[in-house]
């Protein structure tokens, strides 16, 4: 969020709390991206804000409670707030339970695996409308052909990510292999890591696809913890994530901190 957005959301999400009983004299703000994520003090409650024109509040919160009550490892709306989605002054707010660090503060790869095999065998449980991985791929190659939206793309890199994008998407789809309901985004700055064990947030970004294309977000290690992964097309979705995010990089409209760094990075990669 820009700066006079941030200053207008933590008093919304401030006044939410307190008409709720929990009291909210300070906020700390723990991330700010399109959505502002905020630590509630002395309630001790985290609150999600975002625009309200973004209406995935409504989605992540009841697969919030499904998956919890299905018992996997997801982080819980916080019991003590009436409702799962409030609105005001123009923000949608949500409010979920804050969970102290564990010790260690990142999880190993042996329990990244086990973290993610329980959240894919619970969401194979669920009868969820949510959009194909390919539909991510078709927005990545929509930003890549347009020159207003990216124009500090060189057309050499544009004819690479739009290459990776068409050629890896229909290797992996062209497989077969079995779909399900995914996390979509399950990388290491969505797990956290509690005193109850690994948990994974953000579920906005759910979607359809091989569990391969979840993995892919994991770090490299944690696939030699998944009996039954196809390597070869885990290979193909690691380059398509890659390209995905590398395009989202060049966006004129990205505020992810270092993104072109990052963006050149994942460039130099890919063609490796």
């Amino acid at each position: 969020m820009l700066a006079s957005e941030v200053a207008r959301a933590v008093p919304a999400a401030q006044a939410i709390a307190a008409s709720l009983g929990l009291p909210a004299d300070d906020a700390i703000v723990l991330q700010n991206s399109n959505k502002l994520t905020l630590r509630l003090l002395p309630s001790d409650v985290l609150a999600r804000v975002a625009p309200s024109a973004d209406r995935s509040a409504w989605f992540e919160t009841g697969l919030a409670r499904r998956l919890t009550g299905a018992g996997c490892p997801v982080a819980a709306l916080d019991p003590r707030a009436a409702g799962d989605v409030h609105e005001r002054d123009g923000f949608v707010v949500t409010l979920w339970t804050y969970y102290a660090s564990g010790e260690p503060e990142e999880t190993g790869p042996r329990d990244y695996a086990a973290a993610l095999r329980r959240l894919h065998t619970g969401m194979r449980l669920l009868d969820v409308p949510a959009p194909h991985f390919t539909e991510r791929v078709a927005h990545a190659r929509r930003l890549v052909a347009d020159r207003d939206r990216t124009p500090a793309l060189g057309d050499a890199d544009r004819r690479l990510l739009a290459d990776t994008l068409d050629d890896r998407s229909r290797a992996i789809t062209g497989r077969g292999a079995p779909e399900q309901l995914l996390h979509g985004e399950p990388h290491p700055g969505n797990l956290l890591a509690t005193r109850d064990g690994p948990r994974f947030i953000d579920l906005e970004t759910v979607c359809r696809g091989p569990v391969e294309f979840d993995l892919a977000h994991a770090p490299d290690d944690v696939a030699a913890h998944c009996p039954g992964v196809d390597h070869e097309l885990l290979h193909d979705c690691r380059i398509l994530v890659l390209a995905i995010i590398a395009t989202w990089r060049w966006d004129r409209d990205d505020q992810l901190p270092d993104g072109r760094r990052l963006g050149l990075e994942w460039l130099d990669r890919i063609r490796a």
